[in-house]
């Protein structure tokens, strides 16, 4: 058997027109696997034969949706994941699970090399390499578009000269990357920050109305386990309430984020699912979760966000940061209702048999039981540390 290169494939331009490329310049049978992680948009038996067409050996298609929800959105929602506090890892979150499903491929069909599509200026470059290093150190890597300076017009060239069957009339002026958690948009004028988005951007959400919707999302430690009261798998959470809060115009995010590779980029989001279902659980959280633990959490969540975002879903400390969230959502149990309105998924009440809201330590009305004459020693002695220092640095 000749040596096979397993391609991460898209069915787009630039992986199309990789496997003639590679083929060519390795004299490696290509192995094309696209991945289903909710992406929507063109038939992927469509996709799994354009592929074949373009000259792979092999084309695999694997539907990943509920993996992808169960195993990689559910932790991100679980750790709140927001990078700089915006953006729900809409891209960086799938590329784990399609890396997972690439290195089984090589070994199914004896691959001794990974390819993907992926510039040299993007994040996705590290999330596939560093990804398969992880799981399998002993796999190469290529990345034609990068490594060889394959241009979008070297590209076309390339496909008119070979008549791939790529039709590049339907191209977007924009490079978008979509999935269950969200909608990515960027290039074309959105290069330049001053431009403001247009509707036309936008395909998971509305624009902002008048008109409102109320949900209420059931948890089981820390698990999206019913909407209005009726059994939802966490797939059926996300997609659920992609469509409502979508609806809404919940989930819009135009903003300038670092690049792992040190550059700025400008990016345009789309995540209504994954906004509400984040705000859902932090409002149970807030209900169910013991202070110094809800603290040391917040910081926890800002690290495991960077590790997924710069590429390391499979490192040791994210491993062990999994650890540690889970097991601080034994008590987050409970109901939140949101009011999704204007773009806004707003709490408006929260309840749960994990909660530790005291009603007569809370209320200042008849029935407090809160004993207000511990309160003056403990702010003696909470405050003597400074009083200290302040006496020390007067006599100084």
């Amino acid at each position: 058997m000749s040596r096979r290169i397993v391609l991460a494939y898209s069915g787009g331009l630039d992986t199309s027109v990789a496997i003639g490329w590679i083929a060519e310049e390795t004299g490696a049978e290509v192995v094309a696997v696209a991945a289903d992680v909710g992406q929507g948009g063109e038939d992927l038996d469509v996709i799994r034969q354009r592929a074949l067409d373009c000259g792979a050996v092999e084309s695999v298609v694997v539907d990943l949706k509920r993996e992808f929800a169960e195993e990689y959105c559910l932790p991100a929602m679980r750790a709140n994941a927001m990078y700089l506090e915006r953006y729900p890892l809409v891209s960086a979150l799938s590329r784990p699970v399609i890396v997972k499903h690439l290195v089984a491929a090589a070994k199914q069909f004896g691959a001794d090399t990974v390819s993907h599509g992926c510039t040299g200026k993007g994040n996705d470059q590290v999330r596939f390499e560093v990804g398969i290093g992880a799981l399998a150190p002993e796999l190469s890597v290529i990345a034609p578009v990068r490594d060889s300076g394959m241009t979008r017009d070297k590209a076309i060239a390339f496909a008119e000269e070979k008549g791939l069957p790529i039709d590049q009339s339907k191209r977007s002026p924009y490079s978008v990357d979509q999935n269950l958690w969200g909608r990515a948009v960027e290039t074309g004028f959105l290069e330049d920050p001053w431009n403001a988005p247009i509707e036309d951007l936008y395909a998971y959400t509305s624009a902002p109305g008048s008109t409102s919707d109320e949900v209420v999302v059931s948890f089981t430690d820390g698990v999206p386990t019913a909407i209005d009261g009726t059994a939802v798998s966490v797939l059926d959470a996300i997609l659920e309430l992609n469509r409502r809060a979508g609806a809404q115009g919940v989930g819009r995010l135009d903003m300038v984020e670092d690049r792992l590779v040190g550059i700025k980029s400008r990016e345009v989001y789309e995540a209504p699912g994954a906004i509400a279902l984040i705000a859902a659980h932090r409002e149970l959280e807030d209900l169910t979760v013991e202070r110094d633990l809800r603290r040391f959490k917040f910081q926890v969540e800002q690290r495991w966000t960077e590790l997924v975002y710069d590429g390391l879903w499979f490192s040791p400390l994210k491993r062990a940061l999994d650890d540690f969230v889970d097991s601080s959502q034994q008590h987050v149990t409970g109901d939140v209702r949101l009011r999704l309105s204007g773009g806004q998924a707003v709490a408006t009440g929260r309840r749960g048999s994990g909660s530790l809201y005291d009603f007569e330590l809370a209320t200042y009305d008849t029935g407090d039981t809160f004993d207000q004459s511990l309160a003056k020693g403990f702010v003696q002695l909470w405050g003597l540390p400074s009083r200290i220092a302040a006496r020390r640095d007067l006599r100084a």
